[in-house]
């Protein structure tokens, strides 16, 4: 089965922060693709449905960005899903907000979300959809950056790049992932 992860922190106070953006892009690809949210284990909202022709399963960790690794491995290990059938999705400083890149290895880069994969899975090797949010300013808290909400000017310019990862995610879907890189990333 393929698989979906969108990283960010459960809850109402979190919907709207820069560091759930992975959560707003697999709500789009649900709501694209008429997956329900129907599920609660392995520490996750889960939804089952079809994209394409592939099954695939969208999770949504429920454990707060930093353990992360903890739901994946739990839903790995009672489906015997590969980790090179899954994508994950996730906010980054260091790419421009207004971009998406993908990538299928490399350090965590001080995220800590995928911190947790890693030390979870094991390896940095695995797909993911870095959504760029930008650094602040010089002189900006980090926690307090990543954990505020989009303005409402940057909610707007967000939507046609949730739109793009999800269209990467559907190519995916069907093609090897360094040829969704190759047609991604230009």
């Amino acid at each position: 089965m393929r698989w979906i992860v969108g990283l960010g922190n459960p809850g109402k106070n979190y919907q709207n922060n820069r560091h759930n953006v992975g959560f707003m892009c697999v709500d789009r690809i649900a709501d694209k693709h008429h997956i329900k949210f129907s599920q609660n284990k392995f520490k996750a909202i889960i939804g089952e449905g079809m994209i394409g022709r592939e099954k695939v399963a969208l999770i949504k960790p429920q454990t707060y960005m930093n353990l992360s690794g903890e739901s994946i491995r739990a839903f790995l290990d009672y489906t015997k899903s590969s980790i090179d059938e899954g994508i994950v999705v996730y906010d980054d400083l260091d790419t421009i907000f207004g971009q998406a890149r993908l990538r299928y290895q490399g350090s965590p880069g001080g995220h800590n979300g995928i911190k947790s994969i890693v030390q979870h899975l094991g390896t940095q090797i695995f797909n993911r959809i870095r959504i760029g949010i930008s650094r602040p300013a010089p002189g900006y808290d980090i926690a307090d950056y990543v954990l505020a909400n989009f303005t409402k000017s940057e909610s707007e310019l967000l939507i046609p790049v949730l739109d793009r990862a999800v269209e990467a995610i559907e190519f995916a879907m069907e093609h090897p992932f360094d040829k969704a890189m190759a047609k991604f990333n230009s």
